[in-house]
């Protein structure tokens, strides 16, 4: 059976109030906050602007779904997000412009932003798209090693996942094996073999984070591989995935 998927805890949440859903939807908004403020300020709003822009989209998602009829076909959830955010913004704007010429329009509905978001998406500059999805990627990413440094730390092996996440691709010139190695207190051999269960570990990681943002399993590989060209495009330090 294919997954939870974040299409199907919003529409769960929302539908029918259940709580333990709602709490992974909240925290959903909480690690999408940061790709969807890095768009809204580089529309050109402020710092404080688009905190309050960013807080009223996602408690709109809460509060008031575009998922009350799921469709198992609806597609990828960043491509959602971004397209409701894009609509969010221009419905916006235009709020704006007429409270200042003296007149009033209701905040819009989320129903309304679900509406032809993937085809908003793609209407949108192709660098504002790539800047969402590189910062999309990195959620991705960061969620991923959370994940797997959570396991190292269950397991009690915290100190070893220091120095082995410093072999990841994307980091800066990894230490010398010999030197790690006796760091770890073990063979350059064992060594070798737990950076290669650490790379696996992400890459499941990953997948698994990719797999809850689409509706259809055939769109998981696909996924996965726009995230790998979008890191590669500009490279990606994995010693900065651990900031909030």
């Amino acid at each position: 059976m294919f997954p939870t998927t974040h299409w199907s805890l919003l529409a769960k949440a929302t539908l029918h109030g259940d709580t333990t859903s709602r709490e992974a939807l909240e925290e959903l908004c909480r690690r999408y906050w940061g790709p969807l403020k890095q768009f809204i300020r580089g529309r050109g709003y402020t710092e404080s602007e688009a905190e309050d822009l960013t807080q009223e989209f996602l408690l709109h998602l809460l509060e008031r779904s575009a998922l009350r009829k799921p469709d198992p076909l609806r597609g990828k959830f960043r491509s959602f997000l971004l397209g409701a955010l894009a609509k969010f913004l221009s419905h916006e704007r235009e709020r704006r412009t007429a409270r200042k010429r003296g007149g009033a329009q209701p905040h819009v509905s989320v129903e309304m932003l679900g509406e032809d978001a993937g085809l908003i998406c793609a209407a949108l500059p192709q660098v504002e798209v790539a800047a969402f999805d590189r910062a999309w990627a990195m959620t991705v990413l960061r969620a991923a090693l959370e994940s797997v440094e959570q396991q190292f730390v269950e397991a009690g092996r915290k100190e070893l996942f220091a120095i082995l996440r410093a072999f990841l691709p994307g980091t800066n010139v990894p230490p010398p094996y010999e030197e790690a190695a006796a760091r770890a207190g073990m063979s350059i051999a064992a060594l070798n073999s737990e950076v290669h269960r650490l790379r696996r570990q992400v890459r499941a990681c990953v997948c698994a984070e990719v797999t809850a943002t689409v509706s259809a399993p055939h769109e998981i590989e696909e996924e996965i591989a726009h995230l790998y060209r979008v890191l590669m495009d500009r490279g990606t330090d994995f010693r900065s995935t651990g900031e909030s």
